[in-house]
């Protein structure tokens, strides 16, 4: 079985995918009381108990998450940057990479034409990141790394050969090589001696990313570097609005983006898929599903308030909240988020820019 990390599939088969790669269910339910963790979110790891054990015992351990610029940010990115908050609040030092390289040379011209758009694109990332509360000095571009970070990403490809790649991903694309070596390379550089050396480290990723996962482990363990081999969890990738589908840059109709208007919030929410009924009065009668709404599932992801979400779930099954009145709550939740979010996003663009281009 290949898993397409690039592609926009939504994995549905979970059992499957855990067996064949050895991944592990997440239970860490109770290490920190928080509705990330709570929610049942997160549903597999590699080695989390490192990071649980720094956690407890407040020993240091690292993170480092990244986002490709290759496209305007939308729910589904948030909930990266989300967990990035979480775990720098428990105490982890990490970095925020924006990976303008590794998007242009992964996507198709059709959709990243050129470096120059990657960076325009990472700088609009930049500020949708700050807004949401990351630290501007935990930011950084690839393109705009020190000269120790490029010789490691060259190191690292003596390591890999061209049968264990294809092995993993099933296909030996050039573009995607070189993406595989920076992504191989921001989560384990920052275990070298010119970041914080070597410690426990976390990345979260959704489980169509696990074959990065899998081959940055083992060429972790092959560097004579005497790194700690990196620890992963995986989190239900929110799905797309339509049916069996991801929320994806690329089908902009299965997502609600962080610059979105409210009209736009509105049109989505009100043509998204759900758990109701075919008529109201079966609704009444039967209640509906949440447990398949899309609506719910944004709830679920992005609404701290867990006293709504228990109630929103309750009175749906019961069938005392009908699909539209659920709807216009979600669109009110969003679009008052979605707000203030956009004038915190407007305030970073500066430091947005200087950092993406270098200008700091």
């Amino acid at each position: 079985m290949k898993i397409d990390a690039w592609g926009n599939s939504k994995i549905e088969d979970y059992n499957h995918v855990f067996k064949e790669f050895g991944l592990e269910e997440f239970n860490y339910e109770n290490i920190v009381d928080h509705y990330l963790f709570k929610r049942k979110i997160l549903i597999a790891q590699r080695d989390f108990n490192k990071i649980s054990d720094a956690i407890k015992n407040k020993k240091p351990f690292l993170q480092l998450t990244g986002i490709a610029s290759s496209g305007d940010l939308h729910l589904g990115h948030k909930l990266d940057i989300d967990f990035f908050n979480l775990f720098k609040n428990l105490g982890a030092k990490g970095k925020f990479c924006i990976c303008d390289i590794d998007a242009y040379v992964s996507r198709p011209d059709s959709k990243v034409p050129s470096l120059d758009f990657a960076k325009k694109v990472a700088i609009k990332n930049v500020a949708d990141i700050i807004a949401l509360g990351v630290n501007p000095n935990d930011i950084y571009v690839q393109s705009q790394k020190e000269k120790e970070y490029y010789s490691f990403v060259f190191e690292l490809s003596k390591k890999i050969s061209s049968n264990m790649f294809e092995g993993i991903y099933g296909h030996k694309d050039i573009g995607k090589i070189s993406a595989v070596l920076l992504q191989i390379g921001d989560i384990l550089h920052i275990q070298l001696p010119f970041m914080w050396g070597k410690n426990p480290t976390i990345t979260g990723i959704g489980l169509e990313q696990d074959p990065h996962a899998r081959i940055t482990r083992d060429i972790s363990r092959e560097l004579n570097y005497n790194l700690e081999v990196p620890s992963f969890f995986y989190f239900e990738h929110q799905s797309g609005l339509k049916e069996g589908s991801k929320m994806s840059s690329s089908e902009p109709s299965t997502a609600i983006f962080l610059k979105d208007s409210p009209a736009e919030v509105k049109r989505k929410i009100l043509n998204a898929f759900t758990g109701g009924k075919e008529t109201l009065e079966e609704q009444k009668e039967n209640g509906g599903n949440p447990e398949i709404c899309k609506i719910y599932e944004i709830i679920r992801f992005h609404n701290p308030d867990s006293s709504f979400l228990e109630k929103t779930y309750t009175r749906c099954k019961e069938g005392k909240l009908n699909c539209g009145d659920c709807k216009k709550n979600c669109t009110a939740f969003l679009n008052n988020f979605l707000e203030n979010h956009q004038k915190r996003c407007k305030e970073a663009m500066n430091i947005a820019e200087k950092i993406v281009l270098g200008k700091q």
